[in-house]
């Protein structure tokens, strides 16, 4: 998986998304494997076509069909659901809303723009909020991930708070 392609292709086609899940946990130092991209993307129609430009380039296509190449709808992408993906990139599940319905708006606020190399710059769910999802979801592999994540919160505290390249600065 390159999901800085897939992040890339993304914040250079215009799209408004926050980073959540095991990339947003990984991008603030935490030590976990993740096989996806997830993101939670804004769902007006403006937004919407961009996106649906952006998963035409990456060659974008519903991963849990096996008999059919379905591509995703732009009318699709305005619902609260789960859009799992596969690109020529690796996987990338696009997600209208996260625990308690929470949408892009919800979390655009606690999502700071961070760096991530190569002048990449993309809004990241803060490590807090992901532990407090992970905590409310209560999954045996969420649980598992817990310790790790609260490790790597603590350390970041100790150091100042932001994980390396981030800043609070609005998008």
């Amino acid at each position: 998986m390159d999901f800085r392609a897939i992040l890339s292709a993304l914040a250079s086609g215009g799209v408004r998304f926050v980073v959540v899940g095991g990339v947003a946990a990984v991008l603030q130092g935490v030590s976990v494997h993740t096989y996806d991209v997830d993101v939670v993307h804004a769902r007006d129609p403006e937004n919407r076509r961009r996106l649906i430009e952006v998963l035409r380039k990456l060659e974008a296509h519903y991963r849990q069909h096996r008999t059919k190449r379905l591509v995703p709808k732009e009318e699709d992408l305005g619902l609260p659901g789960h859009h799992l993906l596969m690109t020529r990139f690796g996987p990338l599940d696009l997600l209208g809303s996260v625990k308690d319905k929470r949408t892009y708006e919800d979390l655009i606020e606690r999502s700071p723009i961070t760096d991530i190399g190569r002048g990449l710059r993309v809004n990241v769910l803060d490590l807090s909020v992901i532990i407090e999802m992970k905590e409310a979801l209560g999954r045996d592999k969420d649980r598992a991930q817990l310790p790790e994540y609260r490790r790597t919160l603590e350390e970041r505290s100790k150091l100042g708070g932001d994980a390396p390249g981030q800043s609070h600065e609005p998008s």
